[in-house]
């Protein structure tokens, strides 16, 4: 599919095929497709939380206002990250790049981040961002439809996945096959309305 089509044709579906399986070769494209997102240094911040355990999700599900998909879906992915991958072992971020690049990268990595707990944070978020969007192109350019969750009790869930404390929660991802087309869209801004040329 093209791109700017799966752009377009990405929708938020609320109901799945919940005996359709996704083959592992499916989830290995999707998930590897995901760590082509960028990343801030190069750090890949993202732990992706694949939740299989039918009985962990029905779980989720009533810790997740009983949104059907979270159970219903073929893949179901929460997004969290490591705020403090920034500091274990570095070098590997850049293993494969000129020793002057690397050497200057990994240099400058500590002294952006130490002590900037509020960076380390915003930074680990930008992160799933751009990992959770590219997912959701590369589902629907696959065939597949999904579904971004925020709509959870982020803590108990965070102490059910035993979520790291130097960890952060993100969304959760439902991908599989739709079985109901989505509610016409709400409606997007004016180009106008977002876009501010040079100053506000």
């Amino acid at each position: 599919m093209n791109t700017l089509d799966a752009i377009y044709q990405r929708r938020a579906i609320k109901a799945f095929d919940a005996n359709f399986v996704m083959p592992k070769s499916d989830e290995d494209t999707l998930l590897k497709a995901a760590i082509q997102a960028p990343t801030s240094f190069n750090i890949q911040h993202w732990r992706f939380v694949v939740l299989r355990d039918p009985a962990l999700r029905q779980e989720i599900r009533k810790l997740g206002n009983d949104q059907a998909q979270i159970t219903d879906a073929s893949l179901l992915v929460l997004m969290t990250a490591d705020t403090k991958a920034w500091e274990k072992n570095p070098q590997r971020y850049w293993e494969h790049a000129p020793k002057e690049v690397a050497d200057l990268l990994v240099g400058w990595m500590g002294p952006f981040h130490e002590g900037r707990d509020w960076l380390q944070r915003d930074e680990a978020q930008r992160s799933i961002g751009m990992a959770m969007q590219t997912l959701m192109l590369a589902a629907k350019a696959m065939g597949y439809d999904s579904c971004p969750m925020i709509g959870f009790d982020i803590d108990a869930v965070a102490k059910r996945i035993k979520l790291p404390q130097d960890h952060v929660m993100g969304p959760m991802v439902a991908i599989g096959k739709g079985t109901k087309a989505p509610w016409p869209k709400p409606g997007q801004l004016n180009l106008a309305d977002v876009v501010i040329e040079n100053t506000f």
